[in-house]
């Protein structure tokens, strides 16, 4: 399996994972009445599923996109330059008169 198959399923998990506990403490919490609203709901896993399955999709898409820039931070080799912003440079550039050869 290729790697970066294998750091997408992995983030995918953690992402999952993360987002359990996250619905799990705004339920516990009761953050904007939601643990009231979905213990009293007749539809509470379907609630609490489809809470968790939204929150789990950008949980994971964050923890890819955090993994990614870790991994293309460690490969970038060490600028010496100042940083900052790039000057653009003006060049020169010959223009032929389109109309002159007729």
């Amino acid at each position: 399996m290729p790697r970066v198959v294998r750091l997408y399923m992995r983030s995918a998990f953690t992402g999952f994972a993360v987002a359990g506990a996250f619905v799990a403490l705004v339920l516990w919490l009761n953050v904007a009445n939601l643990g009231h609203l979905v213990s009293t709901s007749d539809v509470a896993l379907m609630a609490v599923a489809v809470f968790w399955v939204l929150n789990g999709i950008v949980f994971s898409g964050v923890q890819f996109a955090w993994a990614i820039t870790a991994v293309a931070e460690k490969d970038r080799p060490h600028d010496t330059g100042g940083g900052g912003p790039r000057q653009a440079v003006p060049v020169l550039v010959a223009a032929r008169d389109r109309n002159r050869g007729r």
